[in-house]
């Protein structure tokens, strides 16, 4: 008799398998962002399977960049639209500008401590070119005029798992473009 765990583990084995070979058979852009995870800041893996049916935002983040400040609008979107399903996940990187340069207890002292962030973190990661973490491929194979330029580039997946919105680095979390996908994306059967 089979368990729930053994169930769960069972259903992400067969969503994050295809993962693998998913570049070379073309087949990546089929796949949903819910087969990726990332590592986090603090040592656990965020799942995106974890959230199945709520919109995310996805955003690569600095702690020495002119937009930095962001991540207080980011918190703010959080706090605005996590009881309705949103979760925003920070993914810091140092591929713009060497402007992540420090490791986990930088990060953490720049989006927990300075801009006072309580969604999730994930351990610093590449977000651009060939060594790009898996997730960041797919969003290029999908929306490949989208990538990110720079730091602070928005994502925002659908209840479905694909890209519904993409905003760049210039886009404040709290503009009502934002705003207003996210609330689209959160009413989305």
């Amino acid at each position: 008799m089979l368990d729930r765990r053994s169930l769960v583990g069972a259903a992400l084995a067969t969503i994050t398998a295809p993962q693998a070979g998913a570049f070379a058979q073309g087949a990546m852009s089929r796949m949903s962002a819910y087969a990726f995870s990332f590592p986090a800041l603090s040592g656990e893996d965020i799942r995106l399977a974890a959230f199945t049916g709520r919109p995310l935002i996805i955003v690569n983040t600095a702690s020495l960049c002119g937009y930095t400040p962001q991540y207080a609008g980011l918190q703010q979107l959080w706090s605005e639209f996590r009881g309705r399903g949103l979760t925003v996940i920070g993914v810091p990187s140092n591929d713009f500008g060497g402007q992540e340069p420090g490791g986990v207890t930088e990060i953490s002292e720049t989006a927990h401590n300075q801009y006072g962030v309580t969604f999730p973190i994930a351990a610093k990661a590449v977000v651009v070119g060939p060594n790009a973490h898996p997730f960041y491929k797919w969003a290029a194979e999908v929306r490949p005029k989208e990538v990110p330029r720079w730091n602070f580039h928005k994502y925002l997946l659908g209840r479905d798992g694909y890209i519904a919105e993409v905003f760049p680095s210039a886009v404040e979390p709290t503009d009502t473009r934002i705003k207003t996908a996210v609330a689209r994306a959160l009413a989305d059967s």
